[in-house]
């Protein structure tokens, strides 16, 4: 299976209790903090949540 990186850019602060614990579920705890998944249905569908928080790439 692919994995992708994914990278915390922006903060949660001032966005909806869901997106905040999206990205705690994908693992993520700062600004710069970068993770790696595999690239799953169920991750993407994470990541497309709070595209606008994050950055990814394939690796």
């Amino acid at each position: 299976m692919k994995k992708i990186k994914i990278t915390q850019v922006r903060s949660g602060i001032g966005h909806t209790l869901r997106q905040k614990r999206t990205l705690e579920a994908l693992g993520l705890k700062r600004i710069r903090h970068s993770v790696e998944h595999e690239a799953t249905p169920q991750i993407l569908g994470m990541v497309e949540k709070v595209k606008h928080l994050v950055k990814f790439e394939e690796v």
